[in-house]
């Protein structure tokens, strides 16, 4: 489907929805961004994959990656509160080495994976650069991330702390960093909001999540412009 016929589509797709809700979607699509990205590998704790989720939509961050080598990715809808909805999930459960194969990935897309980790200590999360692109990953709580991940990182981020305990807990961590680096990069005049065509192909996906039987008003719609 070309630009000009999905731009039709979604201004169709709108007149089914409220005034409230074209105003909300409006609102968030300026605050949403693909410059920062998070990776979660074999996070299995459905409190945790819920936070994450919640805590990535609510700062802005519109895609998760989610490797699931030994673990399989289950959040809690209640913990969650429907963040899934408005998010782009891409799950990568099928190839020989899932971590690699989503981290090479991202790679060809222009970002810089930066490991989260407080065994090493290259930066803080406050004096990460965010000029480029960023895939932050995360492990989890018990483990942290694989070797593998944090051999294969550009950078190695850690948050830091003042007590006892040796790292925060994975939602809490990605919490922080979502915050930290959306503050930052608000604040900044790098160009990290969306692009025109992203924000009506989002608007096209959250419509259709959003209004019953949208696949057959779609269907119908197309059939007039032919």
């Amino acid at each position: 489907m070309d630009y000009q016929t999905r731009l039709k589509l979604k201004e169709y797709l709108r007149g089914f929805i409220t005034a409230e809700r074209r105003a909300k979607m409006d609102a968030v699509l300026k605050q949403r961004t693909r410059h920062v990205t998070f990776a979660l590998e074999n996070i299995y704790q459905p409190h945790n994959a819920s936070a994450v989720l919640r805590s990535s939509e609510i700062n802005g961050i519109q895609d998760l990656h989610i490797i699931e080598n030994e673990n399989r990715f289950s959040p809690s809808k209640e913990v969650a509160m429907g963040s899934a909805k408005w998010l782009t999930l891409t799950h990568y459960r099928d190839s020989d080495n899932n971590t690699l194969h989503c981290m090479d990935q991202l790679k060809a897309k222009g970002y810089q994976l930066v490991a989260t980790t407080p065994h090493r200590n290259d930066c803080c999360i406050e004096d990460l650069p965010v000029d480029k692109p960023l895939a932050l990953l995360f492990g989890t709580e018990l483990e942290g991330l694989s070797q593998e991940a944090i051999d294969h990182a550009h950078q190695h981020v850690r948050i830091p702390m003042y007590g006892f305990t040796e790292s925060y807990n994975i939602s809490v961590s990605a919490a922080l960093c979502a915050y930290e680096i959306m503050r930052r990069l608000r604040q900044s005049k790098i160009p990290w909001t969306l692009s025109s065509e992203e924000k009506t192909d989002l608007q096209i996906e959250w419509c259709r999540k959003s209004i019953k039987h949208a696949h057959l008003l779609e269907k119908q719609f197309l059939k007039t412009l032919k």
